[in-house]
């Protein structure tokens, strides 16, 4: 049995940064993070054992300690209450979060009807739209009916949706609305692309697929469902001990790829894993 890794895969560095941003400030006092600094468990876990707390928006918070935005970023109204409150902010949003945060604000300043591609609900499309309470967030191609008439749509994406996904629903504007300028702006994060790509090759090459990464993580079920889409054999897990040596009884090839929120850490012990259960096949 072999086991082939992407050739990108895992931790990004806005993730990276984010974990170490926290431990940092963590290190020298009391810090609350403002939900959760990243989708998984592990790192959550991580972050507790060092006595770092996690709190939602609406909690009461302590003022003796900053609180910190997360990797996904907030919308400027939010920082707002935040700094209105008395609380001191860390802010570890990710630097491509805010290109696209940076980006709205153009299309909305130049005249153009808010569109955000993306996940309805999720903390990154609720702080992108949090300050434009008109836009219109699409999760699929049928959300399309939905938008308003506007002669002008300014269009972004959620940073962790597949590009082929955003450019569809693009296109499905366009039709829809043919009278219409439709002005797109890819804020696809280039992560994100480069494991989509490289999680191709390896369906390509592969009998199974193992993803690595948080249940709740946006990019990691975005994975999972290109796999899917192939009705190539996927399996999701946090971490190694969730491996099961019967699922790869008839398996030559394994592909291995994890999402952008998953320790580097992590990815090695299901590789590990993995390679144990194959010497025991043998």
């Amino acid at each position: 049995m072999k086991i082939i890794l992407a050739e990108h895969f895992g931790m990004c560095f806005g993730v990276r940064d984010a974990i170490a941003q926290a431990e940092q400030i963590g290190a020298k006092g009391e810090l609350t993070i403002l939900g959760e600094l990243v989708h998984n468990p592990i790192v959550r876990e991580r972050l507790h054992a060092q006595g770092i707390r996690e709190a939602g928006f609406g909690h009461t918070l302590p003022q003796s300690a900053p609180v910190m935005i997360t990797a996904h970023g907030a919308s400027d109204v939010r920082r707002a209450e935040l700094r209105a409150a008395g609380f001191s902010i860390a802010d570890a949003t990710c630097p491509l979060v805010q290109h696209a945060h940076d980006v709205l604000k153009r299309l909305v300043a130049a005249g153009f009807f808010p569109v955000v591609i993306g996940k309805a609900g999720h903390v990154e499309v609720e702080g992108l739209i949090g300050d434009f309470p008109d836009a219109i967030v699409l999760s699929s191609e049928e959300d399309v009916r939905r938008l308003p008439r506007s002669a002008r749509y300014g269009v972004i994406s959620q940073t962790t949706q597949p590009i082929e996904f955003v450019r569809q629903v693009v296109d499905s504007i366009r039709q829809s609305y043919p009278d219409s300028d439709v002005r797109f702006v890819d804020t696809v994060c280039k992560p994100t692309k480069d494991r989509q790509s490289a999680l191709r090759k390896l369906i390509a090459e592969s009998d199974v697929i193992v993803v690595v990464g948080g249940r709740t993580s946006n990019n990691t079920h975005q994975l999972v469902a290109t796999c899917s889409a192939t009705n190539k054999i996927v399996f999701h897990i946090e971490r190694a001990e969730e491996l099961r040596p019967e699922w790869f009884s008839a398996t030559e090839i394994i592909g291995l790829t994890a999402g952008t929120s998953t320790l580097p850490e992590t990815v090695a012990a299901v590789h590990a894993r993995l390679l144990q259960i194959a010497g025991e096949r043998s």
